[in-house]
């Protein structure tokens, strides 16, 4: 992470920024965030990712009114002239700073809005995949929500690099097939694309989106054996763009070449 952050639109240093320790967001991890690729030093599908934060502050009953879509998109670019960012990425979190019902206080409340910047992820040149023996639970409130509540996402990721991979697929509760812990997921299969639909639990990428939008795709609920059985697989999200999948559970795959990949990619 660069040096220099935004905290409530302010320019500041990450040991300077503070968050009540009894609020919503400390207690709970009530907040909402978003990733955004920078390429060239502009944000990459920003209109994509404020309308998702806009939706999932409301699905999480967080009042972000307070730090209006030009205000963060202004602090944003002011970040990243401060930062020097000209491919790299950032993330935008919305804190709820409200006490909680369960621990009330008198603190101040208010919706805070922290901007971080960063290089790229690196790239990994052999990018093996497994699937996680953790789920994605359909109908919990936060499914399809990127919340600030993602423990179980990082520890399933975690638990996956242990194991020697780079990334995991989440099966739901019913065995279909959701996205990787930290990305969404495309595969061919007789030359068609296919994606697992939002209703599986899988957030809705705006890479995810970006991709749909410009290439014929199928939604398909449907098991882990696609994957297994698949020509080729993609996971897509800001961090990584698109990227290629070498291997599946030890299952090598060919690297053909694909349209997908001159979406968004960093391959």
């Amino acid at each position: 992470m660069h040096r220099t952050i935004s905290f409530n639109r302010d320019l500041t240093t990450p040991a300077e920024a503070r968050i009540g320790c009894v609020s919503a967001a400390a207690l709970y991890g009530r907040g909402i965030f978003t990733t955004i690729a920078v390429y060239d030093g502009v944000p990459f599908l920003w209109e994509k990712h404020w309308r998702r934060v806009r939706d999932n502050a409301l699905k999480v009953g967080i009042d972000i009114s307070n730090h209006p879509e030009n205000a963060a998109r202004e602090a944003l670019s002011g970040l990243l002239e401060a930062n020097k960012v000209k491919d790299g990425r950032a993330r935008i979190t919305f804190f709820d700073g409200s006490p909680s019902g369960v621990w009330p206080s008198s603190g101040p409340g208010g919706t805070g809005l922290l901007i971080t910047t960063a290089d790229p992820r690196a790239e990994v040149v052999s990018f093996k995949l497994t699937t996680s023996p953790f789920t994605t639970n359909s109908s919990s409130p936060l499914a399809g929500v990127k919340s600030c509540n993602y423990m179980e996402n990082i520890l399933a990721h975690e638990e996956a690099e242990k194991r020697g991979f780079a990334e995991a697929i989440l099966l739901n509760e019913q065995g279909w097939i959701t996205s990787g812990c930290m990305s969404n997921v495309f595969w061919t299969e007789g030359g068609k694309l296919f994606t697992p639909p939002l209703r599986t639990g899988c957030i809705a990428g705006t890479t995810r989106e970006f991709v749909m939008e410009n290439l014929e795709c199928c939604e398909a609920d449907t098991s882990i054996e696609s994957l297994r059985k698949a020509d080729a697989i993609f996971l897509t999200s800001a961090g990584i763009g698109v990227q290629r999948v070498a291997e599946i559970d030890g299952r090598v795959l060919a690297q053909s070449d694909h349209p997908v990949l001159s979406l968004a990619s960093k391959n």
